[in-house]
């Protein structure tokens, strides 16, 4: 995964490059934010995400995230501050996430989760109808069923051989943390441009285990 990284403290700036190296991150870094949107619009296919200090003295990190936007990059803000206000900042501006500094590699480890959630989001339309949607229209089957046969009965018609039993969801397959271990393993095999629904259910091979639960994870 291809990341660029702003913040204009350089000490901060290196640890925090030597910590996405751990994560087999390929990293592009700047102290510069000035310089950091010139990448961005010069080389719109160079990244796959930005990570940047809110607080930085040239141009804040809401430029940055405001060109990101407009480009369909994640834009992940950093802050020393945690406060709600600083927060709810972030996330109404559009921030895929909001950290506090400083960030450990936990936290860094998991931000290609944002790169893959939008990959899925551009094949949503050929997953078919969201779990809600299929609910619904199975319920309302259920319910035409049932008047039917309510029917049936008022006019002496209905018997108990003519009663069908309710189709049922198949239930969800829950996601164990070996499951997701599993997930994780088959987004890292494909890397982050090629892991779309189907490519990590093939991976994953779970029976029982559907495109829509796949896309579903990480919502």
């Amino acid at each position: 995964m291809r990341v660029l990284a702003v913040d204009d403290n350089p000490t901060y700036l290196e640890k925090l490059r030597d910590l996405m190296l751990l994560c087999k991150y390929h990293v592009t870094t700047t102290t510069e934010s000035k310089k950091a949107l010139e990448m961005l619009r010069d080389k719109r296919n160079m990244f796959d995400l930005v990570i940047a200090d809110a607080e930085m003295l040239e141009t804040d990190g809401f430029k940055l995230l405001e060109i990101g936007l407009d480009m369909n990059l994640p834009v992940i803000m950093m802050s020393s501050h945690n406060d709600y206000d600083s927060v709810m900042k972030g996330v109404t501006h559009g921030a895929c996430d909001y950290l506090v500094k400083p960030v450990g590699l936990k936290e860094l480890r998991s931000i290609w989760q944002h790169v893959v959630k939008k990959n899925i989001n551009k094949f949503a339309k050929s997953i078919g109808p969201s779990d809600s949607q299929l609910s619904q229209s199975i319920s309302n089957n259920q319910k035409d069923k049932v008047s039917d046969s309510d029917r049936e009965k008022k006019d002496g018609e209905g018997s108990e051989h003519n009663v069908q039993e309710p189709c049922s969801l198949k239930p969800r397959v829950p996601w164990t943390p070996e499951l997701h271990q599993k997930f994780v393993t088959a987004v890292e095999q494909l890397g982050i441009e090629k892991a779309v629904p189907k490519k990590i259910l093939d991976i994953m091979n779970i029976e029982g285990l559907t495109r829509a639960d796949v896309a579903s994870h990480l919502h």
